[in-house]
């Protein structure tokens, strides 16, 4: 990703003698940002490993617990680790960073709106494809064989409840000619505008008790966030001073605190989530200043060959990492039942014990599968770009089905409609390949 740099002047700004001491040049590809996401995926990854509480009691009998009920989520120090265990408001800063870099490239070779939508929308219903039929037959043939429905759907819901995802990135990435352009001529009054679209949607929602109106929230809070980031390719973090990032951050964080204890919001932002609500602004600020308030530590660590291989390795399938590490973690479970003593009592000393061993069989899991799926990660073009109004409706086609999973979760019918959408948006869209990876 190339990061446009701030303007240049005679005197030393903190952020030159910052760049003058990391060997990393901002004004090619910032690998602090590529670690960064990184971080934020194998995270998330290890925060759904410690939610899934699937084992055998003292007695014997089968436990499946739901998140909540899960041995992470009924852990009174829970809430207060997720102000800053949550981490998607920074991937969304980041994937802003990503866009305009990636937008401004295709504007100097000529591009168009359509050509960028139509490359980043493809590169999200690309993969998910795959996924939407793997659900769609397991859970046709687990009906078939009468799996008991409580059971499949405590499963299947939990396993699909990332593709909220595909959904918000879906609508970010579709805006960002739009968003762009809004940024270039008034950035200080787009995120302005946006905080309010935001505070107005959770003030109708609180007023009314209506859920469903937070769904707007989708647009304003993660827009914001990508907003972020383009400040941040632009170098608006780069040029302030180090305490100015530490006070921003503070004021951030501080401003969680009325929102919260006042009742208006939970006090766990994994809660706040989805819908997307007004704290998350206040997180994705934060850590924003925060990001780059690590990049020297950052710079150094990818300066070292092992994180770089790091990145490298997991950087190349985000994607297959993301969208498949649940339903691997869900197989792997079922298949621990089967086996005596590999499935212990969820919340035990030997569960949680047994927690880093098997984040790295479904790592491994999920890396053998790459191999199998990841290339649907790097399509190929072989047909020039749709006219815009094709583009659109695929890009509509492709928020659908991850949008109905947020807002009805999973089941077979779902599955089957959204196998269609996607099938129908990637053939209208053609195949590409592209040697970026997914979630850029």
């Amino acid at each position: 990703m190339t990061n446009v740099a701030p303007k240049t002047n005679t005197t030393r700004s903190p952020s030159t003698v910052e760049s003058r001491r990391s060997s990393i040049d901002l004004s090619r590809r910032d690998l602090t940002l590529d670690i960064a996401r990184v971080f934020c995926v194998l995270l998330v990854v290890a925060i759904h490993l410690m939610m899934v509480g699937v084992g055998f009691d003292a007695d014997g009998r089968l436990v499946a617990q739901s998140p909540s009920e899960s041995p992470l989520g009924t852990q009174p120090w829970f809430a207060g680790v997720t102000w800053a265990g949550q981490i998607m408001p920074l991937f969304f800063v980041v994937g802003g960073f990503a866009s305009i870099t990636a937008w401004r490239s295709t504007v100097r070779r000529g591009g168009t709106p359509a050509d960028y939508v139509r490359n980043r929308v493809l590169r999200l219903a690309q993969p998910a494809l795959p996924l939407y039929l793997f659900y769609a037959v397991v859970i046709g043939a687990a009906t078939i064989a009468a799996i008991a429905p409580e059971l499949l759907s405590l499963a299947v819901q939990g396993a699909a409840s990332p593709l909220w995802f595909l959904a918000a990135y879906t609508l970010c990435q579709s805006m960002v000619p739009t968003m762009v352009g809004l940024h270039t001529r008034a950035p200080r009054r787009t995120l302005a505008s946006l905080l309010l679209g935001a505070v107005i949607v959770d003030s109708l929602r609180l007023a009314t008790g209506i859920d469903e109106i937070g769904l707007a929230n989708l647009f304003f809070v993660w827009l914001f966030a990508q907003q972020l980031g383009f400040w941040y390719a632009d170098g608006w973090f780069a040029t302030r001073r180090r305490w100015h990032l530490v006070l921003i951050a503070a004021a951030s964080y501080a401003a969680l605190l009325p929102l919260t204890f006042s009742g208006s919001y939970p006090f766990d932002m994994l809660t706040n989530l989805n819908p997307p609500t007004v704290p998350l602004i206040a997180l994705a600020v934060a850590q924003a200043c925060v990001l780059r308030l690590l990049r020297p530590a950052l710079a150094l660590l990818m300066n070292t060959h092992a994180a770089r291989a790091v990145v490298s390795i997991v950087g190349s399938r985000l994607m297959t990492v993301y969208l498949w590490h649940l339903p691997i973690l869900l197989i792997i479970t079922g298949a621990s039942l089967l086996i005596p003593g590999a499935a212990p009592t969820p919340g035990s000393a030997a569960w949680w014990w047994s927690r880093p061993v098997l984040y790295i069989v479904v790592l491994l899991a999920v890396f053998a599968l790459s191999f199998l799926v990841g290339r649907w990660e790097a399509p190929r073009e072989i047909t020039a770009t749709p006219p815009g109004g094709i583009v659109a409706l695929a890009a509509v086609l492709s928020f659908i089905p991850s949008f109905l999973v947020l807002e009805f979760f999973m089941n077979l019918t779902l599955a089957i409609v959204g196998s269609m959408l996607l099938a129908v948006s990637v053939l209208m869209l053609g195949r590409w390949r592209t040697h970026a990876t997914a979630l850029d």
